[in-house]
């Protein structure tokens, strides 16, 4: 189907509200984590890693999946995945209240939860840009924001319902919550024209040749036309020799119209048949020819070396910078800080912190001034400092500053893609966009097992955010080295015809002296 004309406005208003609540629902209590995770460590017992795994798979699982996130909204539409994935959200929540081991939230909140989010996120995303072309940095920046207010307020939310109705209680009220993501769904009305179809040969037809791997044409056609004629021929003789009970050939050269009609019919439906086999193998061939396409593509990706730079530094800073959002209240409770003394919980300060810092940075990417490459590099760079700096941090006031900071950082995310896109080139983006987030989920989910691991052998965090600090401090470095040199150089090469040209013209003139 071919979609209409992004409206940019009307009813994509609409589609921006719903996809902000649809963020705001599904993505509030994965993202404030941190305050189950001490509940579920005194409930079941188990290490500070292994009980981690939980937070983590919620967070990465979703990014990992999401070449299959995409094929699903690209086959069922936003509306159909959202509806879908709301009761995946919801139901994973309710299912978790009734958890009577660590393995089980393993499953029902980790991946269940976590894959419903990354569906969510996906049709959000795409529903959001089918609807607006000139608009569209402006929608997805308010729809973003979603899951940020989400984190600050299901943070105090999810405590405030412990206290009266427990552990349980509250995942199932978050659960009955999630399902008003139904309601945002079924807003998400598809922007498409349902009198512009295609038929099937003539879409086939309008591909170009190039992804074509064998040249067959009508030959194929006529094979397969044969081979159904022998195999058809051979059971119709059959079945007109057992009803007249003679063996006779000549019994079959008797033939009155309704055999003739018969016979003409059976033609019609092996020609189809064979069409359709043509087709089928074409198709096949074609999906290849793209399969060997993205290989290579990819391949070519990873020659750049600042792409490669920018996968390690995304799969470093998610190792070292997503913990603390899942982490901080225990870090507190582990400095002896006391409930009583949290006028706000840290995990609500590291949310909206996070929603500023991504509209002021992504502000700051708008300026052409500005090498938003750098400014990366700056929010990895600091992001380190202020890791190594949470083990000083003895008192709510120094927690809160940091978890602020650490925040406004995390809000580097908005100026990502920009940074993506000036490495590979806006052709290349979704296909760059994909592997990254695929690493960046990986980095999701071993970054807080990881840190707690490190507690459960030395029984401090110092030693662990430690570790966090000099993995995005690693990862800002060799972005930095492998961009530096070649940054400018990049986009200053484009434009160089001129040169080449010049030249030619003068072996020209030389020849024809």
């Amino acid at each position: 189907m071919e979609f209409k004309k992004p409206p940019n406005g009307g009813w994509g208003w609409v589609i921006v509200l719903a996809s902000f609540f649809t963020q705001f629902l599904c993505y509030g209590s994965p993202l404030a984590v941190g305050v189950l995770y001490i509940e579920w460590l005194d409930a079941f017992g188990e290490g500070k890693g292994k009980t981690a795994w939980v937070g983590s798979l919620a967070s990465g699982v979703g990014l990992l999946a999401s070449p299959v996130c995409s094929l699903c909204v690209s086959s069922f539409g936003a509306r159909a995945v959202t509806i879908f994935s709301g009761f995946m959200v919801a139901g994973g929540l309710m299912l978790s209240s009734f958890a009577p081991n660590i393995y089980f939230l393993f499953f029902s909140y980790g991946i269940v939860v976590g894959l419903g989010c990354g569906l969510l996120y996906t049709a959000t995303v795409t529903i959001t840009c089918q609807y607006f072309d000139s608009r569209r940095g402006l929608a997805l920046g308010l729809i973003s924001t979603g899951s940020s207010i989400g984190l600050f307020i299901y943070a105090a939310l999810q405590r405030l319902l412990i206290e009266f109705y427990g552990l349980d209680g509250c995942l199932l009220i978050v659960g009955a919550l999630a399902l008003n993501i139904l309601a945002c769904g079924s807003l998400m009305r598809p922007l498409q024209s349902s009198d512009c179809t295609l038929p099937e040969k003539i879409a086939l037809e309008n591909v170009p040749d190039r992804y074509s791997i064998y040249n067959e044409k009508e030959k194929n056609l006529e094979e397969n036309i044969n081979i159904f004629e022998k195999t058809y021929r051979g059971e119709e003789t059959c079945k007109s020799t057992l009803a007249s009970g003679d063996w006779k050939p000549e019994s079959l050269l008797h033939k009155n119209p309704t055999t003739m009609a018969h016979t003409k019919e059976t033609e019609t439906y092996k020609k189809k048949v064979a069409e359709r086999t043509y087709f089928c193998k074409q198709l096949a061939k074609r999906k290849w020819q793209l399969y060997k396409n993205y290989c290579e593509e990819t391949v070519a990706l990873f020659k750049n070396k600042v792409f490669s730079a920018l996968f390690i530094a995304i799969f470093l800073f998610d190792i070292g910078g997503f913990p603390p959002s899942l982490l901080m209240e225990d870090v507190a409770r582990s400095s002896n800080v006391k409930e009583e003394e949290f006028p706000m919980p840290l995990i609500s300060i590291i949310g909206i912190m996070t929603a500023v810092g991504k509209l002021v940075l992504g502000i700051l990417a708008d300026f052409k001034w500005i090498n938003t490459l750098y400014l990366y590099v700056a929010t990895l760079i600091i992001m380190s400092l202020a890791l190594c700096a949470i083990p000083f941090a003895k008192s709510y006031v120094t927690l809160a500053l940091l978890s602020g900071i650490l925040g406004f950082l995390t809000g580097n995310w908005s100026i990502f893609p920009y940074v993506t896109t000036k490495t590979v080139g806006i052709e290349k983006l979704a296909h760059a966009y994909g592997i990254l987030m695929f690493f960046a989920g990986l980095g999701n989910s071993l970054g807080p097992p990881i840190v707690g691991w490190f507690y459960d052998w030395t029984h401090t965090y110092d030693i662990a955010f430690y570790f966090s600090g000099f993995c995005v401090l690693l990862g800002g470095f060799i972005l930095l080295l492998a961009a530096f040199p070649s940054w400018d150089t990049c986009n200053k090469q484009l434009p160089k015809p001129a040169p080449a040209t010049f030249l030619y013209k003068v072996a020209s003139n030389s020849s024809n002296v």
